[in-house]
C-alpha cells in the first residue's frame, strides 16, 4: 500500500504529468467538500454539480494555477465561487437577489445587506450595482453574493479585512440612497 501524497504533491502531478490518478484522488478529497460548500450558496443542484465539474476541469487543463500559498481547499474555493458567479449572472440580479436572500434567510438578525435588497421590489438593482465603484462592487459581490466572511473576502480580493468592512457599509449605503 502506497502513502498517501499531500495536496501539493498531487497538485504538482497533475500540473506538470497531467496525472490522471492523482487528480482523481484530488478530486475525491474535495469534490464532496466544494459542492456541500456551493449548495449553501445556490440552491438548483444541477448549477452547483456543473460548477463543480468546471472547477476540477480548470484544475485539470492548467487554467487554474495553484501557487503553493495557502491551503489547497480555500484556493478551490476562489476557483469554485468565482465559476458560481458566473453561471448565475446568466439569471440576472433577480435570480442572483433570490439566491443572496436564500442564504440570509437562516439568520435571526436582519442585515443590512438583506434589508436592502429584501426592499428592492420595483427599484433599479442592476443599475445601482453599476453606478457603484469597482472597488465597492467587488466587497459586495464577494461578502453578499458569494457569501463569503470578510476575512475569506479579504484574502481573495487582497485587501484588509478592515478595508472590506469600510467599502462594504459605503456600498450597503450607496445602494440604500439609489434604491430609496
Amino acid at each position: 500500500m502506497s502513502e498517501m501524497r499531500s495536496d501539493g504533491e498531487l497538485l504538482r502531478a497533475v500540473a506538470a504529468d497531467a496525472d490522471r490518478r492523482a487528480f482523481e484522488e484530488l478530486y475525491r478529497r474535495y469534490a464532496p467538500w466544494l459542492r456541500a460548500r456551493l449548495r449553501g450558496r445556490c440552491a438548483d443542484l444541477g448549477v452547483v454539480d456543473d460548477v463543480v465539474q468546471e472547477t476540477f476541469l480548470a484544475v485539470w487543463r492548467g487554467k487554474a494555477r495553484y501557487r503553493e500559498e495557502g491551503d489547497v481547499a480555500g484556493w478551490l474555493w476562489r476557483i469554485g465561487s468565482r465559476r458560481l458567479v458566473d453561471a448565475l449572472r446568466g439569471d440576472g440580479a433577480r435570480g442572483r437577489l433570490r439566491q443572496a436572500l436564500a442564504r440570509l434567510r437562516h439568520r435571526d438578525e436582519v442585515s443590512a445587506e438583506e434589508r436592502v435588497l429584501a426592499g428592492v421590489e420595483h427599484g433599479d438593482l442592476a443599475g445601482a450595482l453599476v453606478r457603484l465603484s469597482p472597488e465597492l462592487r467587488a466587497v459586495l459581490q464577494a461578502t453578499v453574493i458569494d457569501g463569503l466572511t470578510t476575512r475569506e473576502a479579504a484574502v481573495l480580493l487582497g485587501i484588509p479585512p478592515g478595508t472590506v468592512k469600510t467599502r462594504a457599509m459605503r456600498a450597503r449605503k450607496q445602494l440604500r440612497e439609489a434604491l430609496a
